[in-house]
C-alpha cells in the first residue's frame, strides 16, 4: 500500500507549499495556479533565463511537482499492461513518458518516468499524485509491486543537460527541442544544497522561462492543455507518449479507431500573436475564433524571448493553418496566426483506405 503523503513535514499542499529556493537572492513567488504556486516565477529577469537554459546553463525549481516511486520485480511489465507506453524492455536511465488513459480513451495521467533498475521514478503535476497512486493501488492484484507517493521526501529540478546526473537518479528527456533537459530527483531536505552546488552552472531561472521554453517547443502539459475529454492524437502525444503497435490496455480501441479510422475532433496549435500582446497577455481559456466562429480556446501563453507573445491552444481539427485568427473578443482581441503542433491530415486514413478497396471487390 501506499504510504500517505506527509503534508505537515513537506509543506506540500495545494497553495501551501513554498520552496526553500524562494530565498534565494531576487526570487519572485509566481501568484497563478494552482499548477506552479510554491516556487519561483523568476529571479528578476525571465528572458534572460530563459536565454541562459537555451545556452546550457542554469536550473528551474519544480519542487512543487509530485513524485511517485514504483518497486518490485513486476513493476515494469505491469505498467506496460496499464499504460499507452511500451515499458516493459525500458532500460535503466532511460527516459520515458506515458499515458493512463479512461475505458474512452480520453487522458487521466501524463507520467515523465525514469528507472534506476530497482524502482520507477515518475513526475507529475502536484494535484496529480493522490489520484495516480489510488489507480495504481487498486490495480496492484497480485503482482510483486509497490507504490508510493514520494513527494514528502523528493524534488525535482530541472537542468538543461542531456547526460544523466552523476549520482542521483535523473530522467534525460527523450525529445530533442529546446525544452529538452533532465529532471533530477533531489531529497527534499537537501534541496538548498543541491540548488547551491549548481551556481557554477549558471544562475537559477524561473517557471516562467521553463513556460516559456516548453510553449515554442509545442509540448502539451497536463491539466493545463488538456481537460478532461482530451485524447492522446489531439495533442500530438502518438509516437512520443503512445505507441500503436504494443499490446493491450485501457483505451487502446479508442487509440486504434482514430488512429485508422477518423481525425480526433480537435489539435493542439502554437500560435504567435501580434506585438499589441507584449504588454498584457491574454489569458488562459480565452476563445480563439475566425471571422466570428469559435474554433477553440487558449490553454497556455508566454513570452519568449526571441518570438516574442506565443501561445498553445486547441482548435477544430479541421481548421486550415493560413486562417488568420482573433484571440480574445472587443477590445482585447489580439491577432495572431497557426504554426501546428498537431498537423491537420486530409490523407486517407488506413482503415478507410482498406474499406475502400473492400468495397471496390464487392462490386466486382
Amino acid at each position: 500500500m501506499s504510504a500517505p503523503l506527509d503534508t505537515a513535514r513537506a509543506g506540500i499542499e495545494i497553495g501551501g507549499y513554498r520552496s526553500p529556493l524562494l530565498e534565494l537572492p531576487g526570487a519572485v513567488a509566481t501568484d497563478v495556479g494552482p499548477k506552479d504556486l510554491g516556487v519561483a516565477a523568476h529571479y528578476g529577469d525571465p528572458l534572460r533565463e530563459q536565454r541562459n537554459l537555451v545556452n546550457g546553463a542554469g536550473f528551474v525549481d519544480l519542487s512543487h511537482r509530485a513524485v511517485v516511486r514504483i518497486s518490485g520485480v513486476d513493476r515494469l511489465t505491469w505498467l506496460n499492461d496499464l499504460t499507452t507506453q511500451r515499458l516493459n524492455t525500458l532500460q535503466p536511465q532511460v527516459g520515458s513518458e506515458a499515458l493512463i488513459l479512461s475505458p474512452q480513451g480520453h487522458v487521466e495521467h501524463h507520467l515523465q518516468l525514469v528507472d534506476d533498475g530497482e524502482t520507477v521514478w515518475v513526475h507529475v503535476e502536484p494535484e496529480s499524485a493522490a489520484a495516480l497512486v489510488d489507480f495504481l493501488t487498486s490495480m496492484r492484484f497480485m503482482l510483486r509491486v509497490e507504490v508510493a507517493d514520494g513527494t514528502a521526501d523528493w524534488a525535482v529540478v530541472w537542468e538543461p543537460l542531456r547526460e544523466p546526473h552523476p549520482t542521483l537518479v535523473s530522467r534525460v528527456d527523450p525529445q530533442d527541442d529546446e525544452v529538452s533537459g533532465r529532471q533530477v530527483f533531489v531529497p527534499r531536505a537537501d534541496l538548498s544544497v543541491f540548488a547551491a552546488s549548481t551556481d557554477r552552472t549558471g544562475p537559477p531561472a524561473g517557471v516562467l522561462a521553463l513556460e516559456a521554453l516548453r510553449v515554442a517547443a509545442g509540448r502539451p502539459r497536463f491539466g493545463l492543455d488538456t481537460d478532461h475529454r482530451t485524447i492522446p492524437h489531439e495533442m500530438g502525444w502518438i509516437g512520443s507518449a503512445v505507441q500503436l503497435d504494443k499490446g493491450c490496455y485501457r483505451g487502446q480501441e479508442t487509440v486504434a479507431r482514430v488512429a485508422n479510422l477518423g481525425r480526433p475532433p480537435r489539435r493542439l496549435v502554437r500560435l504567435h500573436l501580434d506585438g499589441s500582446a507584449r504588454e498584457q497577455l491574454p489569458t488562459l481559456e480565452t476563445e480563439i475564433s475566425a471571422d466570428g466562429e469559435v474554433l477553440g480556446r487558449l490553454t497556455s501563453v508566454a513570452y519568449h524571448y526571441e518570438l516574442g507573445p506565443i501561445a498553445l491552444g486547441v482548435i477544430k481539427y479541421a481548421t486550415p493553418d493560413d486562417v488568420p485568427v482573433q484571440v480574445g473578443t472587443g477590445e482585447a482581441v489580439v491577432s495572431a496566426t497557426i504554426d501546428p503542433v498537431v498537423s491537420r491530415d486530409t490523407t486517407p486514413r488506413p482503415g478507410q483506405a482498406a474499406r475502400a478497396a473492400f468495397r471496390t471487390l464487392g462490386v466486382r
